[in-house]
């Protein structure tokens, strides 16, 4: 992706902190027929170094389950995201060169994906992507709270999908390229709003502000 070096992020484990909050990525894989595009959770392994590994599974139905690549996948992962209005800028008021801009945080990972047809490999990896998402929960389901039948039926439904990292970047664009007071009147402006979205991005801005 473009990335200017003040936006850009190449620290492993912030990198990994933030696939892990965001586990939702948009696999895109390059075939004959085109690109094709898959929205799924994804774990990251920090194995083998130096980006680890990103895994998941697809239904078997799925074009992805049976995709013929013809280069390496992307998994793009998105986090906090909003429009940045012109008007939160002091630099506004002082001589009116500003325009509207988008603030975001994203992280890309590519490598080759491998298929996998396998139903030992799929329970262990449903059990850790179970584990890790109801981990929080008061009482945490368990793949092996299902009849062992039908997770069997599951099982065989889905097609996991590894991807071995060989690229992974980060970009925090949260104004780092505007003065102190721009960026402050942004995160002013974003609380304002009072919505979840806002709110998120305005935290995220506060905190790359500090230098985090």
């Amino acid at each position: 992706m473009y990335l200017p070096r003040h936006f850009a992020e190449d620290r492993i484990d912030v990198l990994a902190a933030f696939m892990h909050d965001h586990p939702l990525a948009t696999l895109v894989s390059p075939t004959v027929d085109g690109l094709l595009a898959t929205h799924l959770p994804l774990l990251w392994d920090p194995e083998p170094a130096p980006f680890g590994t990103l895994t998941g599974h697809v239904a078997r139905p799925n074009p992805h389950a049976t995709v013929d690549a013809t280069g390496d996948a992307l998994a793009i992962f998105l986090g906090p995201q909003g429009y940045v209005s012109p008007s939160w800028y002091p630099a506004k008021r002082e001589h009116g060169k500003v325009v509207p801009t988008w603030n975001y945080v994203a992280v890309h990972a590519a490598g080759p994906l491998r298929l996998i047809d396998d139903v030992d490999w799929l329970r262990a990896f449903v059990t850790r992507l179970t584990a890790r998402h109801e981990g929080s929960l008061p009482e945490p389901w368990q793949v092996t709270d299902a009849p062992e039948a039908y997770l069997a039926q599951m099982l065989r439904g889905i097609v996991g999908v590894e991807m071995t990292v060989r690229r992974l970047e980060g970009k925090w664009k949260l104004g780092q390229n505007r003065p102190e007071a721009d960026v402050a009147g942004t995160i002013d402006g974003l609380r304002e709003r009072g919505d979840p979205a806002s709110a998120s991005l305005a935290a995220a801005m506060e905190v790359r502000k500090r230098g985090v």
